[in-house]
């Protein structure tokens, strides 16, 4: 029988996911505007400061709430929105589709990709001109290439939520995992300034070595890039096994 070629059925799958969600503004609108508001709140008072290594604390700090976006990105747009269309009965009416299920997956890796840059672009100009943080655009640019790319682990822990629980659990499954794995690495302020039972387990979290790609971006990195890499990809391993497990549950309870 003859299909679609992958790469329409791919483009015209990622414009429809990237529309069905950029229509719902408690996703679309929390992407854009929570990052903002964060750094607002925790890291503009300090946008001027230099840190005892010499980096601006701006930047640092920019770079810190860039790597949240993108996991907020991810992990809420995978762990709820999944999981809400599971409730929804979407995964049934695709199932009825001709549309391959690895092209569905992939476009929403891609709109959450999209997401994540449209998220932190507009989190960098924001802090540029409201912080007056002067960094080199190669800088940014490298900065948001590396967090796209290193987002792998995220996006396995988003859909391991988001094929684990139902759409009333899923948002506060989301919050309970997310936010002390954002907490604690120190992306809302340095570690130096969390608890110390906190600065002992920040380093052994995928979030912590999330943020390192960033930092090292603007020369605040604790740890060599290729440690970082390693611990990510141990991470990406652990997540996807899990949101395979989980996937395939769903799939022999629905439809074997």
């Amino acid at each position: 029988m003859t299909t679609a070629p992958i790469l329409p059925m791919l483009l015209a799958q990622t414009r429809s996911d990237f529309r069905m969600r950029w229509r719902v503004p408690a996703f679309s609108l929390t992407s854009l505007a929570l990052p903002i508001l964060f750094f607002t709140f925790f890291g503009l008072p300090f946008a001027r400061n230099t840190l005892p290594s010499g980096v601006s604390e701006g930047a640092y700090l920019l770079a810190s709430f860039a790597a949240y976006a993108v996991g907020n990105v991810m992990v809420y747009g995978f762990g709820i929105g999944v999981a809400v269309e599971r409730g929804q009965k979407i995964d049934l009416l695709l199932r009825a589709t001709p549309l391959p299920p690895g092209v569905a997956i992939t476009a929403k890796v891609l709109t959450a990709l999209i997401f994540s840059l449209i998220s932190i672009s507009a989190l960098i100009v924001y802090g540029v001109i409201a912080g007056g943080i002067h960094q080199g655009v190669a800088t940014w640019v490298n900065v948001i290439v590396r967090l796209l790319v290193g987002s792998l682990p995220l996006v396995g822990l988003g859909f391991g939520i988001g094929y684990s629980v139902g759409p009333n659990a899923g948002p506060a499954l989301a919050n309970l995992v997310y936010l002390p794995l954002a907490l604690a690495p120190g992306l809302f302020m340095p570690m130096t300034q969390l608890p110390g039972f906190v600065q002992r387990i920040g380093p052994y979290l995928p979030v912590y070595h999330y943020g390192q790609l960033a930092w090292s971006a603007v020369g605040a990195a604790a740890e060599p890039l290729v440690v970082s890499l390693a611990w990510l990809a141990g991470y990406t391993a652990l997540f996807m096994l899990i949101a395979l497990r989980a996937y395939r549950r769903e799939e022999s309870r629905k439809f074997a």
